[in-house]
C-alpha cells in the first residue's frame, strides 16, 4: 500500500533519493524510516537475514551526517555493553565514564531478539527516556537520537521475543521484503564494482535534521483527524479477535507519524489519508490477538486494515 507522491519536501525528498542510491526498490521503507526519525520515534525492522536491514540504517545515517553506532546483540551481551561503564583511573584517583554505543545519534540494534531481556531493557530505557543511568548518574542522550532495531522472525531458534510493553516503544514496525527479479538484477549490477554505501555523501546536517524534527511537531492536526485517530485506536480495544488493543501511546505515535509524513510531502497539515496509510505500520505491533484468531491464521495487520475500511473517514476542508 503506497501513497501516490505529489510534491516532496525539497530537502527530505533528497534524503530519500540519496538512500535509494544504495537501497534499490526500498523507497517505501526509506520514507517510513525517515517518518520515524522526524517524529522522534524508533523503528523495529523485522525480516529474514540478508534483505538489507543493516544497509538501510547505514544509508540513513550517512544521508543525515549522523554519528552512527552499531550494537550486535548476542546472548552474552551485558547492559553495560550498551549503556557504558565507569572505570577507575588510578592516576586521577576517580572513576571515569566510558560511554557505550547507545550514545550515538543513529543506533543500529542488530538482532535485538538474540539477547537477554535484561540487555534489551537497557536499550529500551534509553529509547523511552532519551537518557541512561549508570552508577546512579543520569546522562542525557544526544539529539537527534534514533534507534533502528532489527530482528529475525521469532520462530527462528535462539531468540528472545520482545515483550508487548517493549514493542509499544517503537513508533513503527516495518518489513523489508524480497526484491523483485528486476530489482535484484539492478542490485547485482550496482554491486559488481564495489559497495555503493562507501560513496554515499550526506545530504543534510544533524542541526538541520533537528530543525526539521521541530518543524514536524508544528504540523497542524485538525480536531476531526484527532477524533479519527482515537476512533481507530478504540476499535482495536473492542474487536472480538483482539485480546489487548492499542494503548494511548499508540494514538500519540500515529499522530506524530502523520505529522512527519505530511511534512515529507510538503504540507503543514495532516490529511486523513496520512493516518489511513500509517495506521497498519503504527498499530499492528501494539495489539495482541486472541489464541483462536491466531489459530485461524488472522494477522494483526489484516485486522487493522479491516478496521480502517469500517471507520468513516473525516472530511477536512483546506
Amino acid at each position: 500500500m503506497v501513497q501516490k507522491i505529489d510534491t516532496l519536501h525539497p530537502v527530505l525528498g533528497n534524503v530519500i533519493d540519496n538512500i535509494g542510491k544504495v537501497m534499490i526498490g526500498k523507497r517505501e521503507v526509506a520514507t517510513l524510516s525517515l517518518v520515524a526519525l522526524l517524529a522522534d520515534g524508533h523503528v523495529l525492522l523485522e525480516d529474514v537475514p540478508g534483505v538489507g536491514k543493516t544497509m538501510m540504517v547505514r544509508a540513513l545515517a550517512k544521508s543525515v551526517s549522523a554519528d552512527f553506532k552499531r550494537i550486535q546483540f548476542t546472548p552474552d551481551l551485558l547492559p553495560s555493553d550498551v549503556t557504558g561503564v565507569s572505570i577507575y583511573n588510578p592516576k586521577e584517583l576517580r572513576f571515569e565514564f566510558r560511554p557505550g554505543p547507545i550514545m550515538g545519534n543513529i543506533v543500529l540494534a542488530d538482532e535485538i531478539n538474540r539477547t537477554s531481556p535484561k540487555t534489551q531493557a537497557a536499550l529500551l530505557e534509553g529509547m523511552e527516556e532519551a537518557s541512561v543511568t549508570v552508577d546512579g548518574v543520569t546522562r542525557p542522550l544526544a539529539r537527534p537520537f534514533f534507534v533502528m532495531a532489527t530482528q529475525n522472525p521469532i520462530e527462528y531458534e535462539g531468540t528472545y521475543p520482545l515483550p508487548e510493553a517493549q514493542l509499544d516503544r517503537f513508533i513503527l514496525k516495518l518489513r523489508m521484503g524480497y526484491p523483485t527479479a528486476e530489482e535484484e538484477m539492478n542490485m547485482l549490477a550496482r554491486m559488481e564494482s564495489g559497495q555503493p554505501i562507501h560513496e554515499l555523501s550526506p545530504v543534510i546536517s544533524t542541526e538541520e535534521l533537528v530543525e526539521l524534527q521541530n518543524e514536524a511537531k508544528q504540523v497542524s492536526v485538525d480536531e476531526s483527524i484527532r477524533e479519527y485517530i482515537v476512533t481507530i485506536v478504540k476499535q482495536t480495544r473492542n474487536h472480538p479477535s483482539i485480546y489487548l488493543g492499542a494503548s494511548p501511546r499508540g494514538a500519540i505515535a500515529l499522530m506524530r507519524a502523520a505529522q512527519a509524513y505530511a511534512l515529507i510531502h510538503g504540507r503543514d497539515y495532516v490529511v486523513p489519508d496520512d493516518v489511513k496509510y500509517l495506521a497498519p505500520f503504527t498499530l499492528s505491533h501494539r495489539i495482541i490477538l486472541k489464541s483462536e484468531a491466531k489459530f485461524e491464521g488472522t494477522t494483526s495487520e489484516r485486522i487493522v486494515k479491516g478496521l480502517l475500511e469500517q471507520t468513516r473517514v473525516p472530511l477536512v476542508r483546506r
